[in-house]
């Protein structure tokens, strides 16, 4: 049976983008589920697709001492969504770097829910977004600590870049936790390239676009520093290069 099409109602689906989910929906209303082993690590880079509408949902069990990391570039041309859910045993780690990058009057968000149900799990969640035109970027993230779930240790860091007064950046890090002895922080900016830079970098011959896509770059592809494949880690750097050099 097809899950319940999402309504705004619903905050993870606030800012979404249902008109153009509608249509495909059913190919998307379930979630893939993945389990990492106690002891085993995973690590995958998710690159963008070429349909108009993008959406991936995913649940991640990691089990006591697991550890995942997921690198991933969201830049679908109208619509994209990446939705985790995740749940952390006994000093489980997790990982993400992620961007969302969006010209023209796309959507792309990126939604997660890390559930820290046991002792000494850590997560880090890196999200930094790049919007011109109209388009629309959201984080919406939220950490649970169980009430068992002592020396936690979660951050979350959410930065966005506007490039043209239409678009819109939405960031909404929220920490719900019931245990005393934690580390949990989370923080969120939002602005505009820096005009001194902008202005030396174009002193230095670049056009305006490209000291635009040269700042930009570096705002965004730190993030995959740490891909351990190296073909892969080239790959979603590329593949940045050209999102950003297409909303400049």
């Amino acid at each position: 049976m097809t899950a319940p099409f999402p309504t705004r109602k619903q905050e993870e689906w606030r800012y979404a983008d249902l008109d153009a989910l509608r249509p495909v929906w059913e190919q998307f209303a379930q979630s893939a589920t993945l389990t990492v082993a106690p002891g085993e690590s995973f690590e995958e880079v998710w690159l963008p697709g070429g349909d108009d509408v993008q959406v991936r949902r995913v649940r991640i069990a990691l089990g006591e001492g697991a550890c995942a990391r997921l690198f991933v570039l969201n830049n679908a041309p109208v619509y994209g969504r990446i939705e985790l859910e995740l749940s952390l045993e006994t000093g489980a780690e997790f990982d993400l770097y992620a961007a969302n990058i969006g010209g023209g009057s796309s959507t792309n968000e990126i939604v997660t829910n890390a559930r820290h149900v046991a002792v000494g799990g850590r997560s880090r969640q890196t999200v930094r977004s790049v919007l011109g035109g109209k388009a629309v970027g959201t984080y919406l993230g939220r950490i649970e600590v169980a009430r068992g779930a002592q020396k936690t240790d979660a951050e979350q860091s959410i930065k966005a870049m506007l490039l043209d007064r239409g678009a819109t950046a939405n960031a909404k890090p929220e920490l719900e936790i019931f245990a005393d002895d934690v580390k949990c922080a989370h923080g969120a900016t939002v602005g505009e390239l820096d005009e001194a830079q902008l202005f030396y970098a174009m002193s230095r011959g670049l056009d305006p676009a490209g000291a635009r896509a040269l700042l930009l770059e570096g705002f965004v592809t730190g993030l995959w520093d740490n891909v351990a494949d190296e073909p892969q880690r080239e790959r979603i750097r590329e593949a940045a290069r050209d999102a950003l050099r297409a909303v400049v």
